[in-house]
């Protein structure tokens, strides 16, 4: 590591932690030709596929549009925030672990409902009927009985 006040190539590292969530390694370091003292900061560099939208063009995947749309769709919801969370690790690690390079707004569209039925279903067809672009009433009805749970025969 090159010193950052003399650029000098040799470095040792003095101390090393981890953050609290250990998903962060701090490093002291200390230059061996000018003994100034500075810190680094390492972490795992992942890459989750680029977003293709609807009319072809790429962009960056985004965790905060991620959340965005969750936090939306469950606007005076009660759901935990913390359940919010462990749905956009869900989706991330999903995207992750499919090993793809890019991937389709309808394909991300498509985990986030399967993510709020399983917190929300007044919120699950919030999304779906912006994102699905219901165009009549049975459409709407369709997706209410999707998640509506099935009546018990006396």
């Amino acid at each position: 590591m090159k010193c950052p006040f003399c650029s000098h190539d040799d470095t040792a590292v003095v101390d090393t932690r981890l953050s609290d969530e250990a998903d962060v390694v701090r490093r002291r370091r200390k230059c061996n030709a000018c003994d100034k003292r500075f810190t680094t900061y390492e972490r795992a560099e992942i890459q989750l596929p680029q977003v293709v939208k609807k009319n072809g063009l790429r962009t960056e995947f985004s965790r905060a549009k991620l959340r965005a749309s969750l936090e939306l769709a469950l606007r005076k919801r009660p759901v935990s925030i913390e359940s919010v969370d462990a749905a956009v690790a869900d989706i991330e690690e999903r995207l992750r672990s499919a090993g793809e390079r890019e991937v389709s707004t309808q394909q991300l569209g498509e985990l986030v409902m399967r993510e709020l039925k399983k917190l929300d279903k007044v919120a699950y067809i919030r999304f779906a009927s912006v994102y699905r672009n219901f165009e009549d009433v049975d459409a709407f009805s369709k997706a209410i009985r999707e998640v509506s749970p099935t009546p018990r025969k006396k």
